[in-house]
């Protein structure tokens, strides 16, 4: 749920990281104040790129309100983001959540096999969608794309993956893509309407097919194991596409991302530059990391005689169960995925976890950021050719 652009805080300037988790905040109070505390388990670290970019093609700063202590600030106040460009991400992060849980429900995946739960869950993505769709209406957004994103990937992954006898094979992996592209592609080209940058428009939608693409074949990688294991539909083995091949197709799309983005007209790129370059290509490293393999020729950012480098062969904590793996599970969702039990798996393949990172500037080497980084308050990582 929580997405996978997951910016650690020590490898992320001050300015930078506070910014993103002014955005952060604001998505999670927005869909409060606007839809009660239940919607807050949608909050979506990817969602909330919207929020960034509309903000970013603006000259000014996005609105900030005081927001009150909460758990994931260690109780402290702080500014958060108020703007159209929030109540966009809150819209977008409602649609999608809706189509994941209707996904599972479809599906029977584990506890959505229980029908009372089956039940519950139906309920509350039809809620979750309906309001979503209303937000979207205020802020002349147009969600058919998202609505229709997850009964288009469900057509997808029940055609025929091959038959043989007819000679029909079944839908390619940039087909099994689509969906998600152009998802995310309508939600970040309205961030330019929002804006009032009309021209950036193509690009923008560009970047979200990029990012789209990446974010559902990094899905499938880490998921890769566990659905082979329990039967379930993955796009890679319906594809035959072995993690060699899966790196091709996400290197690219990191290309692809990475030259949409240079070619938008941003007054304030620091952030966007951040996230959607440079944590995009640690979450591309880490899934591979995670899945035993970086493809030939790729190294998930530490060589093995690093002092960084992960400890080898180290067995993985199991989940205990019971009340304590229920307190655990509540106190990620409070602190919108910051915290992560030992036994989490994402938490397993971060790098944040896996590193010491605390000595690493913002653009990954050893120093003081922002002598290295020009651009936004010193530390974009603009022109120093490091990001």
């Amino acid at each position: 749920m929580f997405g996978i652009v997951r910016p650690c805080r020590h490898a992320m300037c001050k300015g930078l990281y506070a910014d993103w988790m002014g955005h952060l905040c604001g998505l999670c109070l927005a869909l409060r104040d606007e839809h009660g505390h239940l919607s807050r388990l949608v909050t979506n670290y990817d969602g909330l790129l919207v929020s960034v970019l509309t903000e970013a093609q603006s000259p000014a700063s996005a609105p900030r309100r005081r927001a009150g202590a909460c758990a994931l600030r260690g109780f402290k106040g702080a500014d958060v983001v108020e703007s159209e460009g929030v109540r966009l991400a809150a819209s977008v992060s409602l649609l999608l959540a809706a189509g994941k849980v209707r996904d599972h429900v479809a599906d029977g995946d584990g506890v959505y096999a229980r029908r009372p739960v089956a039940a519950g869950a139906t309920r509350l993505a039809g809620r979750w969608s309906s309001a979503g769709t209303a937000m979207a209406g205020t802020l002349g957004f147009d969600p058919s794309p998202l609505t229709a994103a997850a009964d288009r990937q469900a057509l997808l992954e029940h055609s025929p993956a091959q038959a043989p006898s007819r000679n029909v094979a079944g839908p390619g992996l940039r087909e099994l893509t689509g969906p998600t592209e152009d998802a995310v592609a309508a939600a970040f080209a309205h961030t330019a309407v929002l804006a009032g940058k009309p021209h950036n428009r193509e690009a923008l939608e560009a970047a979200g097919r990029g990012f789209g693409r990446l974010a559902h074949l990094i899905d499938a990688v880490e998921d890769l194991a566990d659905d082979r294991a329990s039967g379930a539909y993955n796009p890679l083995a319906a594809t035959g596409t072995g993690l060699d091949e899966a790196r091709r197709h996400c290197d690219a799309a990191h290309a692809e991302l990475r030259a949409a983005v240079d070619g938008l007209d941003l007054p304030r790129p620091g952030l966007t530059r951040a996230l959607l370059v440079r944590e995009t290509g640690s979450a591309v490293s880490r899934a591979f990391a995670t899945a035993g393999t970086h493809g030939p020729g790729h190294s998930p950012g530490h060589s093995p005689g690093d002092p960084g480098a992960p400890p080898e062969g180290r067995p993985p904590k199991r989940d205990p169960g019971g009340l304590l793996s229920l307190a655990c599970t509540a106190l990620t969702c409070c602190t919108c995925g910051l915290y992560r039990p030992a036994w989490d798996e994402e938490r397993e393949g971060s790098f944040c976890e896996r590193f010491d990172c605390s000595g690493y500037d913002c653009c990954g080497n050893c120093g003081d950021c922002c002598s290295c980084c020009s651009g936004e308050d010193g530390c974009g990582c603009d022109g120093c050719g490091c990001d």
